[in-house]
């Protein structure tokens, strides 16, 4: 039986373990430049034993970043900060991936510890884009309608993050199609009620994100795995549902993804029954339907809770948030907790933590 400390590989790619670092938004950068503060904070994961590591949602282009504190990849002068990441990444055995994003009708908004609210063009926002001219919620921007000409420079957009992210010295990349932001609002009938070649029908609901990963995967190497994250249901009757997500997921498959992380939600307030694991039945139903390996996320917090969903074929990986903001070291706790194992994924300078101290100190 598969366990959460076996290796996991997808194409040309092998993961130490099962546990990877959630992409979760810092607010940090200035100018979509990576800093200090992102080798410190993914660097410190990748010390503590995790096998992939997913740098936050990165935005293809400047209008689609969730915040003016997002980091980019619209230029390449983005690459540089982001290779002194990944090349401490590697040196810690980890696999260091990216989340390539755009946040449609969404962006624009201030860091949530100065409220999260959307920002005027004064205060350092931008008019956001988006499938039709609905605002996300009150106080929100109604989106620029996006015509076939902003249809041509997201997918080149994507493309080109892509490249770049490749020469920063990412292994693995992830496609963000989830939490309402651009590609997401574009699946839910809630945010898109175009008539076009872009709305109605599934198909063509479906179309732009599927056009995205084909583009990516033609400049992506094909050694290299290809992720995207899907909210697998809006938690709305009228909204996507779990079955779109396996109907999307299959065909995701066949366009070349690699694996789909199961989160959900976005598309609008509303009440989610949250609850220890309650993504992973998405992943269970993705990964049992359409054979597609999945990550499940949310609310994973206990070795033993992350092992059964691993063991019990629930998922391929299990992909940790707060639980590792709390303790950058989780997989060493883990490790001890599942297989009484002191200090196996710890670097060895800090092994005098853990080991017997032959020193008499």
């Amino acid at each position: 039986m598969t366990h959460l400390f076996d290796p996991f590989s997808l194409r040309g790619v092998t993961l130490r373990n099962r546990i990877g670092l959630s992409p979760m938004c810092q607010y940090s950068a200035v100018d979509g430049l990576a800093n200090d503060w992102h080798l410190a904070h993914l660097g410190a994961r990748a010390t503590g034993g995790a096998g992939l590591i997913i740098m936050e949602a990165t935005g293809v282009e400047a209008r689609g970043r969730i915040t003016p504190g997002c980091v980019g990849l619209w230029s390449d002068d983005h690459i540089a900060p982001l290779k002194r990441v990944t090349e401490f990444i590697s040196s810690q055995g980890a696999v260091p991936g990216i989340q390539i994003a755009h946040a449609g009708r969404k962006a624009g908004t201030s860091s949530p510890w100065t409220g999260g609210h959307p920002l005027s063009d004064a205060d350092g926002g931008w008019q956001p884009i988006g499938p039709s001219a609905i605002p996300f919620g009150e106080g929100y921007r109604t989106p620029t309608t996006m015509t076939e000409a902003d249809f041509d420079m997201i997918v080149s957009g994507f493309m080109n993050a892509a490249r770049r992210a490749l020469k920063a010295g990412f292994r693995w990349l992830e496609i963000h199609a989830a939490h309402g932001y651009l590609l997401h609002s574009f699946h839910s009938p809630i945010s898109n009620q175009r008539t076009d070649a872009y709305g109605g029908s599934f198909e063509n609901r479906t179309r732009l994100t599927l056009s995205v990963l084909k583009a990516v995967r033609a400049v992506w190497p094909d050694d290299l795995p290809i992720s995207v994250r899907l909210s697998c249901t809006d938690w709305l009757p009228e909204g996507w549902t779990l079955d779109d997500s396996i109907a999307l997921s299959r065909l995701l498959g066949q366009a070349g993804a690699d694996l789909i992380d199961c989160s959900s939600g976005g598309t609008a307030r509303v009440k989610i029954p949250v609850g220890p694991g309650y993504q992973v039945p998405f992943a269970e139903a993705i990964r049992r339907e359409t054979g597609v390996p999945t990550a499940a996320v949310g609310m994973i917090s206990e070795p033993a809770q992350a092992d059964a969903i691993v063991r019990d074929g629930q998922a391929d990986l299990v992909l940790l948030g707060r639980a590792m903001l709390r303790d950058p070291y989780w997989p060493h706790m883990a490790a001890r907790a599942l297989l009484g194992q002191a200090g196996t994924l710890l670097p060895p300078q800090y092994q005098w933590a853990v080991e017997p101290d032959t020193l008499g100190r």
